[in-house]
C-alpha cells in the first residue's frame, strides 16, 4: 500500500474508499505534495476492483483554504502525470506548465474517474478549495459550510479550474468573483452545487450511507450513468471553456509579472484578509 503524508487512505467492506486530507493546521492547504498525493489516492480507489465509490473528505474544521502560497517545492521534485514540461522555463512559460499540469491536469483527470465521487465538507471552501469539490459528482456539506473564490483581489479571473458558471449559474457566478463573497452551503444547494446539506454531527454518517446506498448498483450502470451525464455537460463546452479561461488566467498572471514584478497582485492578499474579518 502507498504511504501517504498529507491524504489518509482508507476501503471498507461496503466498496467504499475514503480519501481524506490531512493537513488540518494549515487548514487543509494544497501543497504540491498533498496533490500528487491525492492523485495517487484517487488512482488507487479507481483501480481496485472492489471500490465501487469514493468519499473525498479533510481532517479539522475546514475541508480547504485553497492553494498554499507557502509551498516551495519544485515541479522536478515529483513524477507529472500529463504532458506538460518546461516547468523552469522563464517567464509566464514555466507557470503555465505548471499550473496547466498540477491544477486543471490534475482535476479533469479526477473528474472524469469512472467511478462516482462524493465530497464531504466542513468548514470553509477557499478558491482551490472549491476545484476539489467541483470535481466530485456528488458534494454533501455541512450547514455552517461556505463557499468562496476571492483570488479577483489577486488580478486573475478565478481559481484555475474555472466551474462557475455551471456550478453556480452565470449571475450569481459573476458576483461572488466581482465582491469576493461567500456563498453559505444553504444557498449554494438552491444553485444546484451543493445536493444535500445536513447538521454537522451528521456529515460523515450520512455521507456514508449516501455512498454505500451507491455501491449497491452496479459498477456497470454507474459508469455509464457519469459518462452519460458528463458527456452532457461536454457538449455544452465545459472543458473548452475551462482551458480558456486557464489561458486568461495566464494573462492575469503575466500582466502583474509587468506591473508589480510578481505573478499576483501583492495588495491582493490584504484586501482578501480585510473582507475576511470583515465578514467575521
Amino acid at each position: 500500500m502507498t504511504q501517504f503524508s498529507t491524504v489518509v487512505y482508507e476501503v471498507a467492506d461496503s466498496g467504499v474508499a475514503r480519501i481524506t486530507l490531512d493537513r488540518p493546521e494549515q487548514r487543509n492547504a494544497q501543497d504540491k505534495q498533498m496533490l500528487y498525493e491525492l492523485n495517487d489516492a484517487f488512482d488507487l480507489a479507481a483501480r481496485d476492483d472492489q471500490v465501487k465509490v469514493i468519499v473525498l473528505a479533510a481532517n479539522g474544521p475546514h475541508f480547504s483554504s485553497g492553494h498554499d502560497l507557502r509551498d516551495d517545492t519544485q515541479m522536478s521534485d515529483f513524477a507529472t502525470v500529463g504532458t506538460w514540461s518546461g516547468f523552469d522555463q522563464p517567464g509566464q512559460a514555466g507557470q503555465q506548465a505548471m499550473e496547466e499540469e498540477l491544477y486543471l491536469g490534475l482535476c479533469w483527470r479526477w473528474r472524469n474517474l469512472p467511478k462516482p465521487t462524493i465530497a464531504e465538507v466542513q468548514g470553509k471552501v477557499i478558491a482551490a478549495g472549491l476545484m476539489l469539490v467541483w470535481v466530485c459528482d456528488l458534494i454533501i456539506a455541512e450547514e455552517n459550510a461556505t463557499f468562496s473564490d476571492p483570488v479577483v483581489a489577486f488580478g486573475v479571473n478565478g481559481v484555475e479550474y474555472f466551474g462557475h458558471p455551471w456550478e453556480f449559474g452565470v449571475r450569481k457566478a459573476k458576483e461572488l468573483l466581482f465582491t469576493g463573497g461567500m456563498m453559505s452551503a444553504a444557498e449554494a444547494k438552491t444553485c444546484g452545487m451543493v445536493n444535500q446539506v445536513v447538521p454537522a454531527a451528521e456529515l460523515t454518517s450520512f455521507t456514508t450511507q449516501m455512498a454505500e446506498r451507491i455501491a449497491q448498483r452496479p459498477a456497470m450502470g454507474l459508469r455509464l450513468a457519469k459518462q452519460s451525464v458528463n458527456q452532457a455537460q461536454d457538449a455544452q463546452g465545459l472543458w473548452s471553456a475551462l482551458q480558456s479561461a486557464m489561458s486568461l488566467q495566464q494573462l492575469g498572471h503575466a500582466n502583474a509579472r509587468i506591473v508589480h514584478g510578481v505573478p499576483i497582485d501583492p495588495e491582493g492578499a490584504q484586501v482578501i484578509r480585510r473582507d475576511a474579518k470583515a465578514a467575521d
